[in-house]
């Protein structure tokens, strides 16, 4: 089996819910249990580890959440489970995201010591009044402090979450954001739009003076000029990073790699002989710890059916800036380049796709504009 594979695993407590954040994730203060929860989540780490078969990690992510709510001791107990049941490659990736702020950014230096050897930091905006707006609980001073704290800790591959399409925002305030992050020497940005997403305060009641498409297209390619004049090279679509910093648990996602779930609400996709599928635990983390305690294993699902594999591909794999190769479609599907090209030749009709002699596919530049309509014209039926 050559498709790589990751672990996720799900940490989904919260100082506070973010109004624009529909991830699985619970406010619970100091009354999480904590305890309980980690004992779950060793059980549902060795649980899948069985289904691994021996193929070794490639990365894990820590995900929430606040993962970095837990203390080190307990990053490094949920670690030591994963190397006991495991094997992981030599390089292997190990990300955990943490906020700023003294409660929520934990202690770098903790972390690192229980094997964590890339950190995400939930920066969003360096401008107080966008924090505010955004809910967000850390001050400006509170993002610098994080960043000094993990350079000392030793992390040598450091994330900065930034948001753009904020309310009020004009095009100066984006880039004075860019400029705040770069200033902190981070090597990877993820730079995304606010979204207002089903199920949350900002999609019931959506902020005043949001930017409209004409300012948000002249943000995005102002932006995406000052990130390369920087050396930062935009892999996908929110991702930029400096040369030997991609992050290669989200392009194992992108790429339609394998991914075990641990931890409530968690996805993975799994590929085996009978071909891939898609499962989920239980999302509300009572009920995950139950179904984790009384060994009520989530059971595999059918198999993707053609149309579903195609879909799920393209849906991933057209973030990616560069596009993929035939091989790659091929590998990770099982389905052969015609099928391909005889799906996407409406979005070549469009000018939404380019590709090279059935070899090589890559989004266009209106294809990544309009990325939503073009991976639409894969959608099964």
């Amino acid at each position: 089996m050559t498709i790589p594979l990751s672990l996720y695993i799900h940490l989904p407590w919260c100082v506070r819910k973010c109004p624009y954040c529909d991830f699985n994730s619970y406010t619970s203060g100091d009354t999480a249990p904590r305890a309980r929860y980690l004992r779950a989540l060793i059980s549902d780490i060795r649980n899948e580890a069985v289904r691994a078969d021996g193929r070794a990690l490639v990365s894990v992510f820590l995900g929430g959440g606040t993962p970095s709510l837990f203390t080190p001791t307990e990053i490094d107990e949920l670690l030591n489970a994963v190397a006991a049941h495991f094997t992981l490659a030599s390089d292997i990736e190990i990300t955990m995201e943490a906020n700023p702020g003294t409660v929520e950014c934990g202690d770098p230096d903790g972390y690192r010591q229980a094997g964590v050897n890339r950190l995400s930091i939930g920066a969003q905006s360096f401008s107080p009044e966008s924090l505010q707006l955004l809910g967000r609980i850390h001050s400006v001073d509170d993002i610098s402090r994080s960043v000094e704290a993990a350079n000392s800790a030793g992390f040598d591959s450091i994330n900065l979450d930034l948001m753009y399409g904020l309310p009020r925002q004009r095009v100066e305030n984006a880039l004075s954001d860019i400029e705040s992050a770069l200033q902190l020497g981070p090597q990877h940005i993820s730079w995304y739009q606010l979204t207002l997403e089903p199920n949350t305060v900002f999609h019931t009641r959506p902020p005043a003076g949001l930017p409209d498409e004409e300012r948000l297209f002249d943000i995005q390619s102002h932006g995406q000029d000052l990130l390369a004049d920087n050396g930062f090279d935009q892999y996908e679509v929110s991702a930029w990073s400096r040369d030997g910093f991609r992050c290669r648990h989200n392009l194992n996602y992108w790429s339609f790699g394998d991914y075990l779930a641990v931890g409530a609400g968690a996805h993975g996709k799994f590929t085996d002989t009978s071909g891939a599928c898609r499962y989920a635990k239980p999302a509300n983390p009572l009920a995950y710890m139950q179904a984790i305690e009384t060994e009520d294993p989530v059971p595999l699902p059918p198999p993707l059916g053609d149309a579903e594999l195609l879909f799920e591909f393209m849906l991933n794999a057209l973030r990616l800036h560069d596009g993929f190769d035939a091989a790659l479609f091929e590998e990770r599907t099982g389905l052969s380049s015609e099928c391909l090209a005889d799906a996407a030749r409406p979005a070549l009709q469009r000018g939404l796709i380019d590709t090279r002699e059935l070899a090589y596919w890559r989004p266009t530049a209106l294809g990544r504009q309009f990325l939503n309509d073009l991976q639409a014209e894969f959608l099964p039926g």
